[in-house]
Parts: structure tokens; C-alpha cells; sequence
């Protein structure tokens, strides 16, 4: 009987093409939906999956990787005594004012890490060398950032709040679709270009009833100024007081994360720790819980799996109806039920399957494109590839029950009718 599901599906070529379009707009749209969906979810934790620590340490009110409040780098110092710790290294990763020589100014993330440590280093670097950043104010920013920072080769040269940063290196596939562009540098050259500009001002009160002053050290920043063709003064030797948003730690060999996390919390005041599976899974309940992103990429999928079924029912539907005589014949001569629903089933498997194999294939052309130009993460796994092909079919053969109705209680005399 598979010949003559492939005969009635084939009979009418425009008919059929009509079918397939409509199965590779459902396979595109969920398969697309889910792939922005999953590389989106993964976009939020891409700083993490830039380093190679076991544990993050982070303020006590942290929200998200983004949303967090600073720390001081003495907690580095401190965490390097803990049991249990191997290795303990700051990072910096704050937002600050981008300002290109030609175009639009607009905000970056500066990601300082330690050129001396081993827990972070940025990844995929297509130019330039780690060892590049030795020298003050360099900095590596990714391929997919060239155009809104308006840099396009080593050697260019913006401002970064009030100091000058030459573009050293370049990296590919580092940013994130929820921040600005990641702008790379060293630890010293991070602290230099968020302070920049900065005047500090001690001020000190005398709360009622006590006897000690209280002090701020608050900071203001100066007035923006035009570009200086001076080179400025090296970046300040970093202190125990300088700010940082993360400790990373490496732990010992056979060290029990959770026993550690403990440790390092009691240790360090007013911080928590998360080792990196525990980190990456708080970013991704925050943008799937408490925000619209995970509802709206859901419901554009189910409407494609909808608006797919309904064009396969359809089709099966008039195929089946155009065919009354044929399927009535075979009942005349004594074929079962079971035989005729087998016929219209497979029908809409090779429908499921044509459909599907094309429909992929756009898909994956789409997701390497929209990587290579825009930087936007479409993560298609194995794992999703499957699932939307168990969609598809259920899609087809949910169609072919409704079109299986319309033979359920026909009568094979349809045959000698004129």
C-alpha cells in the first residue's frame, strides 16, 4: 500500500507542493522559536562559560550575571586562605561609555580579568594574544561588535569613558544577546577605565547621640573632554580596596563544592556562592521566570505547529475526498479498514518526512548565517532536531485522523454510482 499513498500524494503536484510549504513554515517556525529560545538562555551565562572556575563568588544581592552589586578585591586575598581553595582570582565585568572617533557613542561591557590566572580567559580569539593586554589600555572586542563600535581593525583607537583603548584583538562569538558588546582587558587596564574621569570626595557627618564620625568616600565623574592625543599615565597598581563584581575560585582536587561554598561565604561578609552549573541555572530562571522572552518564543511555536496541522488537514482532507472512488473500491474487494486508514497514515508520514528534511536544512542555514553577521546565537542540538521531528510527525498524523473520518463510514456501493 505504500505505492499508493505515494500515488495519491504525488497525482498533484501543486497540491503537494502547497502541503510541503506549509510543513517546512510549522518545522521553521518551531524549530527557529526553539533555537532563539535555547541560544538566548545560553547568550545570558556567556561570561560564564568564558572561564573555568568551580565556584563564583558575588555579591549577596545578586539578581542576575549583570545585575549585581560591586565587592572589594581584598575578598580575592581572602578567599586564597580558605580550606579547601586552589586558586582565587578577581574579575571585572561593569558597563561603561564607548566613544568612537567617528559614529555613535554607546555603552560596553569591560570584562578585566587577571592576565596572571588561569580561571579566565576569553575564548575563540581570531587576532591577537592574551599576552597583547601587558601593555596599558589595550583592549579586544568581538567580530560581531565591529560595526556598532565602529572599529574595524587592530590598532583603532575610542575612548572609553575619558581614556583611550587601541583595539589589540579580536574574538568571535563572545557576546551576549542581552548586553551590550564585551570589551576585553586586563584587570589593571578594567579598574583604569571605570574610574577615569573620576574625582573623589571624602565627606564625613556626626550622627546624633554618636561619638565617632561617620565617612563616604563618594565619586563624581569630571566633564567629558575631547579626545587627549596624550598618552595617558599607566593604570594604578590595584588594592585591597579597589572594586570587583566576581571571585573565581578553583577548588582542590576532590574538594566537595558544597562544603566549600559554605566555607567561602562564612569567610567573605555579605557574599554568596554559586559553583557554575548553580550560576549559569539562576541566569536562565531569571530570563525564562521574569521576563516575557520564554512565553512569546513558546507561543510563536505553537502557533507554527497549529497553522501546519491545519494546512496538512487540509490537504489530506480534499486528497482523501478526491479518492472516495478508490478507497471504496478497495473496500468492494475486501480490503479492511485498517488497510485504508494505513494508506491515508503513510500518506502524511512521507509528508511529515519531505517536509521536514528541507525545512531543517533552512533551518540550519539561517542559524550559521545570523552567527556569522549578527552574532545572534540559533542553537539547534541533536536533542531539539529530534524533538521537532516527533512534532512533525504527530502534526501529519493528528491531520490524517481527521481526513481517516471521512472513510470511516463509506459505504463501497459508492463505487457503481455514476
Amino acid at each position: 500500500m505504500v505505492s499508493l499513498s505515494r500515488k495519491n500524494l504525488l497525482e498533484d503536484i501543486p497540491r503537494f507542493l502547497v502541503a510541503q510549504a506549509g510543513i517546512m513554515f510549522a518545522v521553521s517556525l518551531v524549530t527557529l522559536q526553539t533555537g532563539i529560545f535555547n541560544g538566548f538562555i545560553r547568550s545570558t551565562a556567556q561570561l560564564v562559560y568564558n572561564s573555568n572556575a568551580d565556584i563564583w563568588v558575588a555579591s549577596d544581592q545578586l539578581v542576575q550575571v549583570e545585575l549585581t552589586l560591586p565587592i572589594p578585591l581584598s575578598h580575592v586575598l581572602q578567599a586564597r586562605t580558605v580550606e579547601g581553595v586552589e586558586r582565587a582570582e578577581g574579575l571585572i565585568f561593569s558597563s561603561a561609555l564607548w566613544r568612537p572617533p567617528q559614529g555613535e557613542i554607546t555603552r560596553v561591557r569591560v570584562v578585566g580579568f587577571d592576565l596572571n590566572g588561569q580561571l579566565f580567559t576569553p575564548r575563540n580569539i581570531i587576532q591577537g594574544n592574551v599576552s597583547d593586554f601587558k601593555k596599558p589600555y589595550t583592549i579586544m572586542v568581538d567580530t560581531t561588535s565591529i560595526d556598532s563600535l565602529n572599529v574595524g581593525q587592530i590598532g583603532d583607537i575610542a575612548d572609553v569613558n575619558s581614556l583611550p583603548a587601541r583595539v589589540v584583538g579580536f574574538t568571535k562569538g563572545n557576546n551576549s544577546v542581552v548586553s551590550n558588546s564585551f570589551m576585553f582587558t586586563s584587570l589593571q587596564s578594567a579598574n583604569g577605565f571605570l574610574t577615569s574621569g573620576q574625582t573623589s570626595e571624602l565627606s564625613c557627618t556626626l550622627p546624633s547621640g554618636a561619638q565617632e564620625l561617620e565617612c563616604t568616600n563618594t565619586y563624581s565623574r569630571l566633564p567629558e573632554t575631547e579626545t587627549s592625543t596624550e598618552s595617558p599615565p599607566p593604570p594604578n597598581t590595584l588594592v585591597a580596596s579597589d572594586l570587583i563584581q566576581y571571585v573565581l575560585i578553583e577548588a582542590d582536587a576532590d574538594q566537595d563544592l558544597q562544603e566549600l561554598k559554605q566555607r567561602l561565604e562564612a569567610t567573605l561578609p555579605n557574599t554568596r556562592a554559586y559553583t557554575q552549573e548553580e550560576f549559569i541555572e539562576k541566569n536562565q530562571v531569571f530570563w525564562q521566570q521574569r521576563t516575557g522572552i520564554g512565553f512569546i518564543l513558546g507561543l510563536g511555536a505553537v502557533v507554527g505547529v497549529i497553522v501546519g496541522t491545519i494546512i496538512v488537514g487540509q490537504i489530506l482532507y480534499s486528497s482523501v475526498s478526491d479518492h472516495l472512488k478508490e478507497f471504496g473500491t478497495l473496500k468492494a474487494i475486501g480490503a479492511s479498514d485498517w488497510v485504508i486508514y494505513g494508506v491515508i497514515v503513510q500518506q502524511a508520514l512521507w509528508m511529515a518526512v519531505l517536509g521536514y528534511l528541507p525545512g531543517m536544512a533552512l533551518c540550519y542555514g539561517v542559524a550559521t548565517w545570523a552567527a556569522a553577521t549578527e552574532g545572534i546565537l540559533i542553537l539547534i542540538t541533536p536533542v531539539s532536531a529530534i524533538a521537532v521531528f516527533a512534532i512533525t510527525v504527530g502534526m501529519c498524523v493528528g491531520s490524517a485522523i481527521f481526513a481517516i473520518q471521512k472513510v470511516m463510514h463509506l459505504d463501497p456501493a459508492i463505487v457503481f454510482k455514476a
